[in-house]
């Protein structure tokens, strides 16, 4: 019976194999907050989203070991049952405050969040506007509602104005999503302006940090925006009462926090809402008591030592500034190759060369951007930066001019 089952995989991937679309998992071992383990070589990884290393911090690996010890290594249950450990109070008192919050609920994922908030707080009778190159999860997590999906070209506000004032008569409620910073071109998204939008039509506005938190504002993040008169330009606010401009501040604690797990930052009855009604948090066993005291501890370090948050963008900065690239605006700097061969080939070179920069390809991008997704952390040195912008500049940017100089080839 599972013949034609093995059949049809067979197929697809034959399908996606001459597309160069194909994908494996390659056994990769961390040896360092920088340094990997892949293929039986030893890499310098420009490819984690661990952009502070606090993976790898001996203080924080000390905190998840006296939870384990204390409590076990997992919750038991749902965190309505009887998996919701003194640990998690703790922490989303910690979250509240660092994004300016009066509550905070906390998440097996990212993934998890979305795909739960989202519908928990839209219907069918309602609309969800997201931006185009918003994380897939906030995608799944608008389908989910069962009402109306639309979507505005990245960052074009007047895009988003014009489909408000198309459709919002007709819906009860809105809701409108957009990553803060995007994970695969490292723009930011114009938060205040969004914010203007959402509130001339009265539209609730809600920002996935997941690669904002603990690296940009001052290590706030990005839904702590709150500016008279916002505009893109002025970056991001470190102030606190964010959620009068941004009502619902999504994130992670996978990424710069160095652990897992998602989180809401919301008013105290729109929290006990979610933890009523948001079916990915009650029908999923809660975090780890382990992993939750590691993010407990990541959030106390980027809270007392806002300059060492900062690294990770000023790392990217001076990459950029070495490959004559516009000015980084997060740790993520994508150089996009177009072609999915040339840039599989391009990640290989760089491999040989000793660097772990992993091709990004469709569908995770669009058709004809694949891309070399750079990202930089704390412990990154300068030289090893300047070396891999070298290996760019001159083995992989220039020698794609020359095969194709009517070709772009933009990072």
């Amino acid at each position: 019976m599972s013949a034609s089952l093995d059949e049809f995989a067979e197929r697809k991937l034959a399908a996606l194999e001459q597309r160069n679309l194909r994908r494996t998992l390659i056994e990769t071992e961390r040896l360092g907050p920088v340094e990997v383990k892949r293929r039986g070589k030893r890499l310098i990884s420009f490819s984690c989203n661990d952009y502070l290393n606090l993976s790898q911090h001996q203080a924080i690996k000390a905190a998840a070991v006296e939870a384990t010890e204390k409590y076990g290594v997992g919750a038991g249950a749902s965190r309505l049952v009887t998996g919701n450990h003194p640990l998690f109070a703790e922490l989303e008192a910690k979250l509240a405050k660092l994004k300016g919050a009066e509550a905070a609920c906390v998440f097996g994922s990212g993934y998890l969040a979305n795909t739960g908030i989202i519908p928990a707080l839209a219907g069918v009778d309602d609309m969800v506007v997201v931006d185009k190159l918003s994380h897939a999860c906030i995608f799944a997590g608008a389908k989910l509602t069962g009402g109306a999906l639309h979507v505005f070209r990245h960052n074009d506000t007047g895009h988003l104005g014009e489909i408000l004032a198309a459709h919002r008569a007709d819906h009860p409620r809105a809701l409108i999503v957009t990553d803060s910073v995007f994970s695969m071109d490292g723009d930011l998204a114009p938060i205040g302006e969004l914010a203007d939008i959402a509130a001339e039509h009265d539209a609730w506005m809600m920002t996935d940090d997941a690669h904002s938190l603990g690296v940009v504002g001052g290590g706030r993040g990005s839904g702590t925006v709150n500016l008279p008169s916002p505009k893109r330009s002025s970056g991001f606010a470190q102030a606190g009462g964010g959620q009068g401009r941004v009502p619902l501040q999504m994130g992670t604690l996978s990424k710069a926090i160095g652990g897992y797990g998602g989180y809401l930052c919301a008013s105290q009855s729109v929290i006990d809402l979610i933890r009523t009604r948001c079916r990915t948090l009650f029908y999923s066993t809660g975090l780890p008591p382990g992993v939750v005291a590691a993010a407990i501890a990541a959030l106390e370090l980027i809270e007392s030592d806002p300059d060492y948050a900062a690294l990770p963008l000023t790392k990217a900065k001076a990459f950029t500034a070495l490959l004559g690239l516009s000015e980084a605006e997060s740790p993520i700097v994508p150089i996009v190759l177009g072609d999915s061969e040339r840039t599989l080939l391009a990640s290989r070179l760089l491999e040989d060369e000793g660097f772990l920069v992993v091709a990004i390809r469709p569908p995770t991008v669009p058709d004809g951007k694949a891309r070399l997704r750079v990202t930089f952390t704390a412990a990154h040195k300068d030289e090893d930066i300047a070396r891999l912008a070298e290996i760019i500049r001159t083995r992989i940017l220039e020698a794609a001019d020359a095969e194709a100089p009517d070709a772009e080839a933009s990072a």
